[in-house]
């Protein structure tokens, strides 16, 4: 007898009409006859307003949301979001421009990255977004890069905390990291950063991702906001931003329970007052990129064949870890985990079985799902990875081994 693994509770976001999946509205096999081609990506704009929205009535009203462009950078969806939140936050010049073909102001763009080249930091001072500093010698570059130009830069610290995110995917925050400059050596920065007369607008404290613990979040938001007022004496300007990063995860995995957005909200509206009280011209943000758009997304590919290897079924997909590294266990699993899945155009068929589902590449590390109880597929059935909004296309090996790449659809 084979034994599964752990299986997921049913993802409710895409409805279901007869057998098949819905995206926007559209059933599967009719959105991959428009798409013309599997391997695909989906992503119902639908539920990204939706998930805005509601996490609007839960965040304190003057808190600004913006959205972590690296999430997922496709140029239609960056378009729909510039409606929908109050800035962008960038890891490239090349997400810049996508950004600065939408209607969102450069003054509400900001730029991260620890190692910003040259001509990237000339074409963010150029464009007035604001530029995260992440080191002493890219202050001197920015203020070198300014002198030139004759425009003057707009810049924020971004902080490397004493402190981590605790339970988060990726710890961005605490300990030696190449990302921002040490809290102990703020005041040094802040005093060069006036010596060079650039436009100071604030602080960028970002200590990690991917925490679906409400009070992980909520003690790093209220450390950032003390750390924050702590450096008030130290200010070349006052703060008119303090963006206190994100770190809003989403579940993935058997056992994981959605982030509890409601609480996470309430202490924030508490710690917010309190820096309010000392920057009542400041905004506070939050930098969101899972959390926005990981739900929204899935990720269709097509079973090429169906085969039996001592016991263990396993379908064969025209798709794989070149399109979907994340949902292969190869980016960032320590233990690999089966993503949600689904066959799209079988819902409610009740006959169930067991199977492996494996990409074409030769490599035994391309799997997207390992011994789950899927309905019985056939050649040319519709494989399913929900949770596929985020860190899917760009974060994946296109050119791997030669093979055809994805197409992507906002629906």
């Amino acid at each position: 007898m084979i034994k599964t693994v752990p299986q997921h509770p049913p993802m409710t976001q895409f409805p279901v009409k007869g057998n098949n999946l819905t995206v926007g509205g559209i059933e599967l096999t009719r959105l991959a006859a428009r798409v013309g081609k599997t391997p695909f990506y989906a992503y119902d704009r639908q539920l990204i307003t939706d998930r805005i929205t509601e996490l609007r009535r839960q965040m304190p009203d003057e808190l600004k949301i913006h959205y972590a462009m690296k999430a997922n950078p496709m140029p239609a969806v960056v378009q729909h979001m510039a409606a929908l939140v109050d800035g962008f936050d960038l890891a490239s010049a090349g997400e810049m421009k996508v950004a600065l073909d939408t209607p969102m102001s450069a003054e509400n763009i900001s730029m991260a990255g620890p190692g910003k080249r040259p001509q990237e930091l000339m074409q963010a001072v150029a464009a007035g977004v604001t530029i995260n500093i992440e080191s002493f010698h890219e202050l001197e570059t920015i203020a070198s890069v300014s002198g030139q130009s004759g425009i003057q830069a707009q810049v924020a610290v971004r902080i490397n905390p004493a402190f981590e995110l605790k339970a988060s995917g990726m710890k961005m925050g605490g300990g030696p990291k190449q990302f921002g400059i040490d809290e102990e050596l703020l005041p040094e920065a802040l005093t060069r950063i006036n010596e060079l007369n650039l436009d100071f607008k604030g602080f960028h404290i970002y200590s990690g991702s991917q925490n679906l613990k409400a009070e992980a979040i909520i003690e790093a938001q209220q450390k950032s906001i003390d750390l924050a007022i702590k450096l008030s004496d130290y200010h070349p300007a006052p703060i008119k931003k303090l963006n206190i990063g994100g770190g809003y995860g989403i579940p993935y995995f058997p056992g994981e329970t959605p982030l509890d957005t409601r609480q996470v909200g309430d202490a924030l509206a508490k710690a917010m007052a309190k820096f309010k009280a000392v920057n009542p011209q400041a905004e506070v943000i939050i930098e969101l990129g899972r959390y926005l758009v990981g739900e929204a997304g899935i990720y269709v590919c097509q079973v090429l064949d169906k085969k039996i290897s001592r016991g263990q079924i396993f379908l064969m997909v025209n798709g794989g870890l070149h399109h979907h590294l994340a949902a292969s266990g190869n980016f960032g699993q320590v233990i690999r985990k089966n993503y949600p899945v689904a066959i799209g155009n079988k819902m409610n068929k009740p006959e169930k079985e067991t199977v492996n589902i494996v990409g074409p590449l030769c490599t035994p590390l391309d799997i997207l799902a390992d011994k789950m109880d899927l309905p019985a597929a056939e050649i040319g059935d519709l494989v399913v990875i929900y949770q596929s909004g985020a860190y899917g296309y760009t974060a994946s090996p296109h050119q791997f081994l030669s093979q055809p790449e994805a197409e992507q659809v906002l629906v």
